[in-house]
């Protein structure tokens, strides 16, 4: 008898399963009728609270420096083509006071570079390469200070989540606690979304940011080092005068 029931068994066994979890979609697909959008719940200060919303200022000031790093940490920024040619030019030539002006008038990391072991003219070649290569350690500080912001950005955005996530739980086990156990899971349900919803948008913004320093960071060496290469071998016509 036991036997003859067993298909029948099985059957249930498989289809309640089924038919719970599309007892509850169902219920879920009614309910999001009533309940605001995934994004309008993340810009709620109820849900994200202080700290959700300083990481999305966070994000705000990492996309601005994200989009000018990139506008300028470029060698056509760093090292203008044409003025690479004049400086060539005059190089050729030997108007090393031409050199000078050029550089003092158009500021930027090549001519640094170059006005640098351009102010010891007139002394040994290890002087002047000595300052040229002083310089060009300062320009490449100034441009890994640049982008460093990022990396802090990067480094506190889940960290502030964290926090986050410590202030909602606070507030969850702190109704639990004044309300001596008996508390429904509705009252509950603030303290975790705003854990959860602060976790998120720190790591939101870590990771993309993250992303973003080490790809400026991979530009910035390789340019600088481009240019050092460029401003060394203009002044290798000093060597051995």
């Amino acid at each position: 008898m036991i036997l003859k029931h067993v298909p029948f068994v099985r059957v249930l066994a498989v289809s309640a399963p089924l038919l719970m979890a599309t007892s509850l979609l169902a219920q879920g697909g009614e309910g999001e009728t009533e309940q605001p959008s995934f994004i309008a719940e993340i810009f709620d200060y109820d849900k994200a609270g202080l700290i959700g919303y300083l990481i999305m200022l966070m994000s705000i000031v990492a996309v601005a420096l994200i989009i000018e790093n990139f506008m300028t940490i470029k060698r056509e920024k760093l090292a203008p083509p044409d003025l690479l040619d004049e400086l060539e030019a005059l190089f050729d030539g030997e108007n090393f006071q031409d050199a000078v002006e050029l550089c003092e008038q158009e500021k930027n990391y090549m001519t640094n570079v170059i006005g640098a072991g351009l102010s010891k003219l007139g002394h040994s070649f290890e002087t002047m390469q000595t300052s040229l290569r002083e310089m060009q350690t300062e320009e490449s500080v100034k441009l890994f200070q640049k982008i460093g912001w990022l990396s802090l950005i990067s480094a506190i955005a889940p960290m502030m989540g964290l926090f986050g996530t410590v202030t909602g739980m606070f507030v969850t086990f702190g109704k639990i606690a004044s309300s001596g156990g008996n508390v429904s899971p509705a009252k509950l349900a603030g303290g975790i979304k705003m854990a959860l919803i602060t976790t998120m948008l720190g790591l939101s913004v870590a990771i993309p940011v993250g992303i973003a320093f080490f790809t400026l960071r991979n530009r910035v060496i390789k340019t600088s080092t481009e240019i050092n290469a460029i401003t060394e071998d203009l002044f290798e016509r000093f060597r051995g005068k």
